[in-house]
């Protein structure tokens, strides 16, 4: 059994009363279902997906982008990532982004891609070519969570024009 069937499993066992047990399991008031999710991040969200990954980045949703934030007054791409990872999986990661991929990531390609996973840009500006200066976190099908500087927290995907021009690498988080 992988992490996340036992968390998955173990959520399930939270929702249901033990036998003889009146108390009643209190789950996070923002704490969303497999339906709402779906419909929050346009992909069907099943059993075999890390609900907190998805619970935890919901909460961001909307939050304006402000370069060095790390608040939800206000966050950039890596502070996001930052925040997340240290939430969900409980790894303390680099603050910007070429510094995770060069020191907690491995390199995955584009196909190889799974939940979890960092999804690494170059957006433009000045530094070199192929250092990133964006960064996200790969949800599945094809959908990315990350901070955009115009519309804030927000889910994309990297068919649109824009991602696959500026695509650079996949990273796993060691």
């Amino acid at each position: 059994m992988d992490k996340r069937q036992f968390l998955y499993i173990f959520f399930l066992l939270l929702l249901l009363p033990s036998c003889g047990s009146k108390k009643k399991v209190v789950l996070p008031s923002d704490f969303k279902g497999p339906k709402e999710l779906s419909r929050l991040y346009g992909v069907r969200i099943t059993p075999e997906d890390n609900i907190y990954l998805y619970n935890e980045g919901a909460k961001w949703l909307g939050v304006p982008h402000k370069m060095g934030g790390g608040t939800k007054r206000g966050v950039d791409c890596s502070g996001f990532v930052a925040i997340i990872f240290r939430e969900v999986y409980g790894k303390q990661l680099s603050r910007s982004s070429a510094d995770m991929l060069k020191y907690n990531c491995r390199k995955v390609s584009r196909a190889n891609l799974r939940e979890g996973d960092l999804v690494f840009f170059r957006t433009g500006g000045k530094g070199k070519k192929n250092v990133p200066n964006h960064v996200g976190i790969y949800l599945k099908n094809g959908r990315f969570i990350h901070t955009s500087t115009s519309r804030g927290v927000m889910v994309s995907s990297l068919s649109e024009p824009y991602y696959l021009r500026t695509w650079l690498i996949g990273g796993r988080v060691k």
